[in-house]
């Protein structure tokens, strides 16, 4: 299955190396072996299984290699400055591609910096766009089927649910123990996973931190490192209330989903927000990676309560208000309130079953599966 992102790829490869980051089995190993293929004699690394760790380390790699793939080396001690050694005194030609499922800039060191020498690329899970094009389907299918088994590669493409379950449930309670101990000591593994399960009814709502401390008798201060290690390691993202002042936005309740809608806990409603959320994450993760965009993703809220499900930003200027909605085809009070405030936003609401689109003053009702097909990713 070929990805979204491969031909950035190989362009940004041909300028710089690639720092190519997601969620653990995302498809990043598998999209570096297809480029591998194109390169006869290119080389893959990983710095978590033993002899690989024994090459990286010693440098023995074959000097000629067209293309070099480190997977996880951002788990080796000053690999910052060991990869600008490697990229520095690299074979004239010679193309790198790194590889990690968690964020590179939480392993940020003091010391050197690798500024000027990478392209940074995000990894998603896959897109209503990436099933329709690649099993020739109508975008309701697609979307009925991502709803059913998420977007990573295994579960949704495996023969049976009872199949997708079973890889789910491994997948969860191994990122839980494995991964969050490159953050945190082994002690604070048990309080993680039952905060993580936490979050799975929680798809949606405005967070209380305080209040899911005391449940956990633990700090707030405690709680908010867990969910950092959970946003770091690509498990949930974090979305946050539309502010022009950056400050006042983050001291407010934020809202989490997860990279795997199938992860979500609750109803056909929670899942296909948590669906629209990722698409559109991933959308501008795509613009900021490719561009240079300044997009962002929030949601809107007023004291008194009234809220859009999502917005979208350039900078400080909101260019669109998306509401999900399950079949309601009535324009939503809070979504009409906002698109009169902000008269040059495009207000959405997008419907799930929806049985005829229309323009209902500025509020375009649309169905969702084709509008979230049309995105670029």
């Amino acid at each position: 299955m070929k990805r979204y992102i491969t031909n950035q790829v190989r362009q940004d490869l041909q300028k710089k190396m690639v720092f190519l980051t997601g969620p653990r089995q995302v498809g990043k190993t598998t999209l570096s072996k297809q480029l591998l293929s194109e390169y006869a004699g290119g080389q893959y690394l990983n710095y978590d299984v033993a002899m690989h760790r024994a090459v990286i380390v010693e440098q023995s790699w074959r000097q000629s290699a067209p293309l070099l793939v480190f997977d996880e080396v951002h788990k080796m001690p000053n690999w910052k400055a060991w990869l600008k050694g490697v990229f520095d005194g690299r074979a004239q030609g010679q193309l790198i591609l790194i590889t990690g499922s968690a964020r590179m800039e939480t392993f940020r060191q003091a010391g050197e910096s690798l500024a000027g020498r990478f392209f940074r690329l995000r990894l998603h899970p896959l897109s209503l766009r990436e099933w329709c094009d690649t099993h020739q389907v109508e975008p309701q299918l697609a979307l009925s089927h991502l709803l059913e088994r998420g977007g990573f590669p295994e579960p949704a493409l495996v023969d049976t649910d009872i199949e997708a379950q079973r890889w789910r449930i491994d997948y969860f309670n191994s990122l839980v123990r494995e991964d969050v101990l490159e953050f945190s000591r082994l002690k604070e593994v048990n309080a993680m996973r039952v905060f993580a399960e936490m979050l799975r009814s929680r798809v949606g709502s405005p967070l209380s931190i305080a209040s899911l401390a005391r449940d956990l008798n633990l700090s707030p201060v405690t709680l908010n490192k867990y969910l950092d290690i959970l946003e770091a390691l690509f498990i949930v993202f974090v979305i946050r209330p539309w502010h022009r002042n950056i400050a006042r936005a983050t001291m407010q309740a934020p809202k989490v989903y997860f990279y795997d809608t199938g992860l979500v806990i609750g109803d056909e409603g929670l899942k296909f927000e948590n669906l629209v959320a990722c698409h559109l994450l991933k959308q501008v993760h795509w613009q900021q990676d490719t561009m240079g965009s300044a997009a962002n993703l929030h949601y809107i809220r007023t004291k008194d309560n009234a809220e859009v499900d999502f917005c979208l930003s350039e900078g400080t200027v909101l260019t669109h208000l998306v509401e999900c909605k399950l079949s309601d085809v009535k324009p939503h009070r809070a979504l009409v309130r906002f698109a009169r405030e902000y008269t040059s936003v495009d207000a959405i609401q997008l419907v799930r079953e929806c049985k005829a689109e229309a323009d209902i003053g500025r509020i375009r009702i649309r169905d969702a599966a084709p509008w979230l097909k049309a995105l670029e990713i």
